[in-house]
C-alpha cells in the first residue's frame, strides 16, 4: 500500500518505544513511509512547525493524574505523528484506526467482534497503562547513568535512546524524569509493579489475544515498551526468559548496530 500523494512521512523521536509502534504498524500495512527523527525535547515545538495539532486536554497521566508539566506537552504536540493522503494523524490509537481505513488487509483488528473488543481493551491497556510504565522504568535507570543500559543506550531493539550522542541523551533523560515523575525515590514502586504487568503480558499470550498466526494492533503497542524495558541490563534477561521476551524477538528481533537502520 502506498501513499496516493506521495511517500508517507511519520514524524518522531530517537529510540522511543511509542513511535516504534507507529513504525510496526506501518510495516505490517506494507506502507511506504520515511521517518523522520525531531530533537528530543523539542519536539512538540517541532511537530507543531510541520503542521499537527496539539492536544486540547492531555492525552497521558502519571499515577492516575497528569501534572502540569506532562499536560504542556501534551498540548504542544506528540510523536508518532503521521503525514500520509493529505491527512495528519497523531497518537496510535488513531494511526491503527486510520491505516484500517486506508486498507483492510493485512487488518490490525480481529474481524470477529468478541475478539475485536479483547484486542482493543489490550490495546488501550497498552497504550495507556505499560506505555508509561515502561517509560518511567527506563528513565529511573538513567539516574544511575549510561552504565545501567545495554550498551549504554547506543544500540539496541529501538535503536538510539532519545538520542545519537550520550551527552545529549543525559541532558534529555534529566528532563523526561522530571515531566514523567521518574526518580530514584520512587523506582522501588515501579519495580515493584513491573512482574504483575510481565505476568499479564504473558497471560494474554497464553490465551491467543497477543502473539497471534495474525499479529494485532495490541501486538504492536505493547512489545516496544518490553523493548525499551529490555534496555536495563539488571531487567534484560527477567524479560527475555518469559514468554513476553519470545514475542519481544518475534517482533523486534535484536540486531547487530550495522544492521539497524533508523527504526
Amino acid at each position: 500500500m502506498s501513499d496516493t500523494a506521495g511517500q508517507a512521512t511519520l514524524y518522531a523521536i530517537p529510540g522511543s518505544h511509542a513511535c516504534m509502534s507507529a513504525v510496526l504498524m506501518l510495516e505490517h500495512k506494507g506502507v511506504d513511509f520515511r521517518r523522520v527523527d525531531l530533537f528530543t525535547g523539542l519536539h512538540p515545538l517541532l511537530v507543531r512547525a510541520k503542521g499537527f495539532a496539539g492536544h486540547r486536554t492531555p492525552i497521558r497521566q502519571v499515577d492516575g493524574r497528569t501534572h502540569r508539566m506532562l499536560a504542556m506537552l501534551d498540548r504542544g504536540g506528540t510523536v508518532p505523528a503521521l503525514l500520509m493522503s493529505g491527512e495528519r494523524i497523531q497518537t496510535n490509537h488513531d494511526i491503527a484506526r486510520f491505516l484500517d481505513r486506508m486498507s483492510a488487509q493485512p487488518a490490525l483488528f480481529p474481524a470477529n467482534p468478541d475478539a475485536r473488543i479483547e484486542v482493543e481493551a489490550t490495546e488501550a491497556w497498552g497504550d495507556e497503562i505499560f506505555q508509561m510504565a515502561a517509560r518511567r522504568i527506563a528513565l529511573a535507570a538513567a539516574a544511575h547513568g549510561l552504565d545501567a543500559f545495554h550498551d549504554r543506550g547506543n544500540h539496541g531493539r529501538l535503536g538510539p535512546l532519545l538520542a545519537p550522542r550520550e551527552r545529549v541523551r543525559m541532558m534529555a533523560s534529566l528532563g523526561a524524569r522530571v515531566s514523567f515523575r521518574a526518580h530514584p525515590s520512587n523506582e522501588g514502586e515501579m519495580l515493584g509493579s513491573l512482574p504483575a504487568l510481565l505476568d499479564r503480558i504473558d497471560a494474554w499470550i497464553a490465551d491467543g489475544v497477543l502473539g497471534g498466526e495474525q499479529l494485532n494492533v495490541a501486538d504492536f503497542m505493547i512489545v516496544p515498551s518490553l523493548a525499551l524495558i529490555s534496555y536495563r541490563l539488571d531487567l534484560r534477561s527477567g524479560i527475555e526468559s518469559r514468554p513476553a521476551g519470545a514475542l519481544l524477538e518475534r517482533l523486534l528481533p535484536e540486531r547487530p548496530a550495522h544492521d539497524r537502520g533508523s527504526c
